[in-house]
C-alpha cells in the first residue's frame, strides 16, 4: 500500500517544525525562534492509530523578491506537488498577516485538501485571535500546541480520515547513504543530479544547508535513502546555536547510515 504525504505550509516563524517533530514524534526539524531556519523540504513518517504517512516541513513564505526566499517558494511549491494533503499552519499568538491571505489563495489553487492549524494556542494571546482566522474562508480548523502537543489526536484523526490508502507498516529496508563534507563542496548539488530534479536549495553561500534532508529514490529497482548534510567545520568555527545543532542532526545522520560519502572540493583541496 502507498503512503500518504502530507506537506506543513505557512509563513516564518509560526511553528511548523516544532508542529513537524511533534507529529513526527521526534526532533527532526531545526526549531529555532528565528524566522527562516527551515529552508529546503524536510522530510519525516508518521503514524497514528496503526497508519503511516509522510509528513514535510517547508521553509515559511515570504512576499518579497529576495533570491533565497524564491527558492524557498520553489522547494514548498515542490512540497504542496507532493502532497495528498495540505496542513496550512497560522499563528495563534500573531493572528492573521497579510502573507496568511497570500499563502492562503496559492493553496486555494492546488484544488488538494487544506487543513488549518491553528498554532500556539496555549499562548494568552490566542484567545483574542481565534475566531479572526475564519475570515480565511477555509472549511476545517483545529486548534494545535506543536509546543505542548495538544490538540495533535484530533487534527491527525482528520488527517488519516481523508487520506485514503494509507500503509500499515514503516518499511525500514531501505539502503541509506549519507553525503558528509564541509560547508559549500557541492553536496546538495550532487543529491540534486542523483535525484535529476531541485530536491535540495543550492547556493553559493555557505550553509545553505542546516538540516540533514531525506530523499527516498530508486536505483535499479531498489528503495534508496540520500541523507543530505549541513556542512561540517572544526569545532573553534561553529559560532550558531542553529548550526551546532546542525552538527548533531549530521551525526546523527552518519548514526543511521549504512555508507558515508565524504563530499570533497576538487578546486580547493584537502583543507
Amino acid at each position: 500500500m502507498r503512503k500518504g504525504v502530507v506537506a506543513l505550509v505557512g509563513r516564518p516563524n509560526v511553528g511548523k517544525s516544532t508542529l513537524f517533530n511533534a507529529i513526527v514524534g521526534k526532533k527532526i526539524a531545526i526549531t529555532e525562534d528565528i524566522p527562516g531556519i527551515t529552508r529546503d523540504r524536510v522530510y519525516g513518517m508518521a503514524s497514528f492509530d496503526d497508519k503511516f504517512f509522510h509528513v514535510i516541513d517547508t521553509g515559511g513564505i515570504v512576499l518579497n523578491e529576495e533570491k533565497l526566499n524564491e527558492e524557498i517558494k520553489m522547494q514548498v511549491n515542490l512540497a504542496i506537488d507532493e502532497a495528498d494533503l495540505i496542513v496550512f499552519v497560522v499563528d495563534g499568538k500573531e493572528g492573521l498577516q497579510v502573507n496568511d491571505y497570500a499563502i492562503r489563495d496559492m493553496l486555494l489553487n492546488t484544488k488538494k485538501p487544506i487543513v488549518v492549524a491553528i498554532n500556539k494556542s496555549d499562548t494568552k494571546e490566542y484567545q483574542k485571535h481565534q475566531y479572526d482566522f475564519y475570515e480565511l474562508g477555509l472549511k476545517n480548523y483545529f486548534s494545535v500546541s506543536g509546543e505542548q502537543k495538544e490538540g495533535l489526536f484530533e487534527l491527525l484523526d482528520h488527517i488519516i480520515m481523508n487520506m485514503p490508502q494509507l500503509a500499515e507498516a514503516e518499511d525500514n529496508s531501505y539502503l541509506k547513504f549519507s553525503l558528509i563534507g564541509r560547508p559549500n563542496v557541492g553536496k546538495s548539488s550532487l543529491v540534486n543530479a542523483l535525484l535529476k530534479e531541485k530536491r535540495i536549495i543550492v547556493s553559493d553561500q555557505p550553509g545553505t544547508t542546516r538540516d540533514a534532508i531525506d530523499t527516498v529514490f530508486q536505483y535499479q529497482e531498489q528503495a534508496i535513502v540520500a541523507i543530505d548534510t549541513a556542512g561540517l567545520r572544526r569545532r573553534g568555527k561553529i559560532y550558531e546555536k542553529v548550526e551546532k545543532y546542525s552538527l548533531i542532526r549530521t551525526i546523527k545522520a552518519i548514526d543511521r547510515s549504512d555508507v558515508c560519502v565524504v563530499v570533497l572540493d576538487a578546486e580547493s583541496g584537502i583543507v
